[in-house]
C-alpha cells in the first residue's frame, strides 16, 4: 500500500489529490491565487511564481490534514500545470518576472514572425504543429518577454515551462542545467523533436531575431517524458510542505495530457478537457503529421504512444462573457438547458471569442453569431454557444480522423462536464457519438497515476487507470437531434472556412440564414 500526491495547477488554483494505491482517493483540496489582468490590456494574463508556490503548500497541507494522515507516508508528488505558461529566470533559477500565462495573448507579433519564416525556410517543425505557430506559446512569449524587457536581458539565463520550473523549485534545482524539461511542454509548445536534435536550429532562431542569439544553448538539458524523475523534494520543501524529504518527483507534463490519463484515455480515445478552454487529446501508436493540429509529439501523454493535441481557445470564458453580459452567472442561465430542443433557436455561433486554436490557428477571428432576432434572450446565446463549441469539436475530429487519429471513443473530462448535463447531450448529438463522462472529477487523478508510477507502487500507467480511474456516465446520440444538427453543420463547416480563411475560394452562404429559420420552425413543430 502506497499513498501519493497528485498536484494539478489549474488557471486559477492549484488543486492536491492523495491517492491510496488500494484504498483510491483518500482527500482533495484547492487552493487559489491571483490572475493579473489589465483592463486597457485584454491580451495580458499573467501570474507569480511565488503565489503559486504558496498556495502549493498550503493546499497539500490541508490535503493531508483532511485525509487524517501523518505526510511522511507520501511516498512521491507528481505535478501538472497550464501551459504554455513561461517564466524567464536568472542565476539560481529565481524569477526574472511573472509567468506569461497560457491564456497570455500579446505575443501575435511575435507568433507571425515565427510563422513566416518558419514557412520560408521550409521549417519541419512548423509542419509537426500544424503549420502556424501561436502567440500562446513558448518561443513566441519568450521573444515578446525579451523585446518588452531590455532593463533584465542581461540577467536572463533561461526560461522555463511552469511544470518544469515547478519540479526544479521543489527538487532545490538551482542550476538552469541540472533542470529536467519536459517532452510534454517542449515537444508541443516550443518545436522540440528529437527528429531534428531537439529545438529548430540556431541559425533558425537568430535569422528570427538577434535577442535569440545562443538561446538554444540557453534551452538545453535533459527532455524527458514523465515516466523519468525530474528529481527528489528537497528538505526545505519537504518541511514547508509536511512531507517526506528525498521522495521522487516525476518529469511533470501539461494538465490536459494528464487529465486524459486520468479520464481513462487509451489508444482509440478522443478526450475532451472542457474548460475555460478546450483541450483535445489523443494519442496513436504511429507518429503522423496532421495539418492544422497544433501538436502531434511522441511520448507528451503516454510514454510509449504518440499525443495529439488540439482545442478551442476558449469554452467555458464564452459561457462566462455570455451570463457576465446579461448580468448573472452561468449555473443560472444554464437552468431548463436540458428543456432546449436541437437547432431550435435558430442561432449559429462559431466560437472564436478568443481566436481560432484548432485547425486554422488564427488568433485575428472573432466569435460570430448569426440568425438573431428580436425575442432571443441570453439563455439562447448559451444554448447556441454551447453547440457552436460542439460543432469546432467536430471539425476538429474530422480532420484528425482523415489524417489517421483512431475516434472510436470520446470522454468529456475537464470541469465543465461535470455540471452540464445539457452540453454532454449536445455533443453526443453533434458528434454522433457516444460522449463518456467520468463519474467524478478526474482532474488531478492523472498526475495521482504518474505519482504511483514513481513510488513503484503501480507497474505501468495502464494499471494505475485501473486502480484509479472513475466510472462513467454515457450520453448516447438521439436519431431526431443527430439529424438536424448534420443539417446545422453542413452551413457551420462551410462559414467556418469562409469567415475563417483570409484565401478561402468565394462561398455562397445566402442560405444560411432561411434554413436556420427552417431548422428553428422544424425544432418548435416536433417539439
Amino acid at each position: 500500500m502506497s499513498i501519493v500526491a497528485g498536484v494539478d495547477f489549474g488557471t486559477l488554483s492549484v488543486r492536491v489529490t492523495l491517492l491510496d494505491s488500494e484504498k483510491g482517493r483518500l482527500a482533495t483540496t484547492s487552493a487559489e491565487y491571483p490572475l493579473k489582468r489589465k483592463r486597457e490590456d485584454p491580451d495580458y494574463a499573467t501570474q507569480s511564481h511565488h503565489d503559486q508556490m504558496d498556495a502549493l503548500v498550503k493546499a497539500t497541507r490541508q490535503a493531508i490534514a483532511d485525509a487524517g494522515i501523518d505526510g511522511s507516508r507520501i511516498e512521491s508528488i507528481a505535478l501538472d500545470t497550464t501551459g504554455s505558461s513561461v517564466i524567464p529566470v536568472g542565476e539560481t533559477l529565481e524569477p526574472l518576472d511573472d509567468y506569461y500565462l497560457w491564456c497570455d495573448h500579446r505575443a501575435k507579433e511575435e507568433a507571425q514572425q515565427i510563422t513566416e519564416l518558419a514557412q520560408r525556410e521550409h521549417l519541419e517543425a512548423i509542419e509537426w504543429c500544424g503549420g502556424v505557430y501561436s502567440h500562446e506559446w513558448g518561443f513566441a512569449k519568450l521573444l515578446h518577454w525579451l523585446r518588452h524587457n531590455p532593463d533584465k536581458r542581461d540577467r536572463f539565463v533561461t526560461a522555463f515551462e511552469h511544470c518544469d520550473m515547478v519540479a526544479a523549485t521543489l527538487c532545490g534545482i538551482t542550476d538552469a542545467k541540472q533542470a529536467r524539461r519536459s517532452v510534454c511542454a517542449m515537444g508541443h509548445k516550443w518545436m522540440w523533436n528529437p527528429k531534428w536534435d531537439g529545438l529548430p536550429s540556431q541559425e533558425f532562431l537568430s535569422k528570427l531575431d538577434p535577442l535569440f542569439e545562443g538561446i538554444r544553448e540557453k534551452l538545453a538539458g535533459r527532455y524527458e517524458t514523465s515516466d523519468k524523475l525530474a528529481g527528489h523534494l528537497s528538505p526545505k520543501w519537504g518541511e514547508a510542505m509536511g512531507l517526506r524529504a528525498g521522495i521522487p518527483i516525476p518529469v511533470g507534463a501539461f494538465d490536459a495530457h494528464w487529465d486524459a490519463i486520468g479520464a481513462g484515455c487509451r489508444e482509440g480515445d478522443v478526450v475532451n478537457v472542457v474548460g475555460t478552454s478546450t483541450c483535445i487529446i489523443a494519442m496513436q501508436q504511429k507518429a503522423s503529421l496532421v495539418p492544422g493540429v497544433c501538436g502531434v509529439v511522441q511520448g507528451s501523454v503516454h510514454p510509449a504512444y504518440t499525443g495529439v493535441e488540439a482545442g478551442l481557445s476558449a469554452t467555458g470564458d464564452i459561457f462566462e462573457a455570455i451570463a457576465r453580459r446579461a448580468g448573472t452567472k452561468v449555473a443560472e442561465l444554464s437552468r431548463g438547458l436540458e428543456n432546449y430542443r436541437a437547432g431550435q433557436t435558430g442561432l449559429l455561433r462559431l466560437s472564436w471569442d478568443n481566436g481560432d486554436r484548432t485547425v486554422l490557428v488564427n488568433s485575428e477571428l472573432g466569435g460570430v453569431t448569426l440568425g438573431w432576432n428580436l425575442i432571443h434572450t441570453a439563455q439562447d446565446e448559451l444554448y447556441a454557444a454551447i453547440e457552436g463549441t460542439a460543432f469546432h469539436t467536430r471539425i476538429i475530429l474530422e480532420r484528425m480522423a482523415e489524417y489517421g487519429v483512431p475516434v472510436d471513443r470520446v470522454i468529456n473530462a475537464g470541469g465543465i462536464p461535470q455540471n452540464n448535463q445539457a452540453l454532454n447531450q449536445v455533443y453526443a448529438d453533434v458528434l454522433g457519438k457516444p460522449v463518456l463522462v467520468p463519474a467524478g472529477i478526474p482532474t488531478s487523478l492523472g498526475s495521482g497515476i504518474f505519482a504511483l508510477l514513481a513510488a513503484g507502487a503501480v507497474p505501468s500507467i495502464e494499471e494505475g487507470q485501473a486502480k484509479m480511474c472513475l466510472s462513467y456516465k454515457t450520453f448516447t446520440p438521439q436519431p431526431n437531434a443527430q439529424a438536424t444538427y448534420n443539417r446545422l453543420f453542413e452551413h457551420y463547416r462551410k462559414l467556418y472556412y469562409a469567415l475563417g480563411k483570409r484565401d478561402t475560394e468565394p462561398a455562397a452562404i445566402g442560405d444560411v440564414l432561411p434554413e436556420l429559420r427552417r431548422i428553428a420552425a422544424d425544432a418548435i413543430r416536433r417539439h
